[in-house]
């Protein structure tokens, strides 16, 4: 398994014309080596693909990468009301400079992200035999 932390940060939009590094999401997630997650990988361990969620005006949230019913989503509590879809998830190579689309809870705004980093993340690594 190939363990990375990735962070995507919002992108340039008509709200924040720079982009904002305060508006974001840092995942644990195994990625394949082309930057696409390794469902395999996930399947296995699922309790390990963790999502921190900063955003600005709000308290931080703490939850995990789920794959239900075809979907992929970020799920923070139990039960859907607070579920952020991931659009085309399984499709988005995670690298730096690509993007990302996460959809707001119950039918909300969808939202760019850019991925600013994909880093090892320690411990979670295969052992070499």
């Amino acid at each position: 398994m190939n363990w990375k932390r990735v962070r995507i940060e919002l992108a340039r939009s008509r709200d924040f014309p720079d982009g904002s590094h305060r508006h974001g999401y840092e995942m644990v997630m195994p990625l394949e080596a082309d930057g696409r997650i390794d469902e395999k990988a996930l399947k296995a361990a699922p309790q390990v693909a963790t999502v921190h969620r900063f955003w600005e005006g709000e308290g931080d949230s703490v939850g995990q990468i789920q794959h239900h019913g075809g979907k992929w989503l970020i799920s923070y509590t139990k039960g859907d009301a607070d579920d952020e879809a991931l659009h085309r998830f399984a499709d988005h190579r995670f690298k730096e400079g690509e993007y990302v689309s996460v959809r707001a809870p119950e039918g909300g705004a969808e939202h760019a992200f850019k991925v600013v980093f994909v880093r090892p993340e320690p411990g979670l690594g295969t052992p070499k035999k």
